[in-house]
């Protein structure tokens, strides 16, 4: 009787990585939405006062109107992130690591909500506000904060300074922790072998 022929004996399989846990798609839109005004305000604060006396005020009104619309997005962002929990870590990631992670973009959502905030607060209590009605993007009209506009010269005065330092420290370290998230990621994803970046796509399909 003929012997049956063996069966083909696989290949050794690999060890397989953990899944890509990819964030929604709409998650992406909003991060990267918001990254890119938050770079593009960067640049306009920086550049501002350097430019001729015809364009400052409008860098200006145009930097409030940037600000405020990324208030608008991260509270979206926010909102949508309650509703749709982010993808699990990298397993390989330790424990350290991972309350680092959840600190770091903890602190950096209160930075990104308290720099607009600030802002909008500073220029209510502009005393020349009356003078510079506020639009976004010189067409949709919006308000100034009552509470603020309303005070009497001097606390109002004394409150603008104080919002605009607020401001101003709130940029630095946003700054800065930005820097060390984008460290960060790509320090995951060159030196780590992990897919980082693959994990914020845009096209990516929506995390389970």
């Amino acid at each position: 009787m003929s012997q049956a022929l063996p069966q083909a004996i696989p290949a050794a399989v690999p060890a397989t990585r953990q899944p890509i846990g990819r964030y929604t798609r709409v998650a992406a839109v909003l991060h990267w939405g918001v990254a890119v005004l938050i770079v593009a305000n960067v640049a306009l604060a920086l550049v501002a006062e350097s430019l001729p006396d015809d364009f400052i005020r409008p860098a200006i009104d145009l930097h409030k109107s940037v600000g405020l619309t990324v208030l608008g997005l991260v509270l979206l962002r926010i909102l949508w992130r309650i509703a749709h929990p982010p993808p699990l870590l990298p397993a390989k990631y330790g424990r350290l690591e991972r309350l680092g992670a959840h600190a770091a973009h903890l602190v950096l959502y209160g930075l990104i909500l308290v720099l607009p905030i600030s802002g909008w607060l500073h220029d209510s209590a502009f005393k020349f506000a009356a003078a510079h009605p506020l639009r976004l993007f010189w067409v949709v009209p919006w308000f100034r904060i009552a509470a603020v506009q309303n005070l009497d010269p001097v606390t109002k005065e004394a409150v603008h300074d104080q919002f605009y330092a607020l401001h101003a420290w709130s940029a630095y370290a946003l700054y800065a922790l930005l820097a060390l998230h984008i460290l960060g990621a790509l320090k995951h994803q060159w030196i780590d072998g992990e897919a980082e970046l693959q994990r914020m796509r845009v096209g990516a399909m929506p995390a389970k």
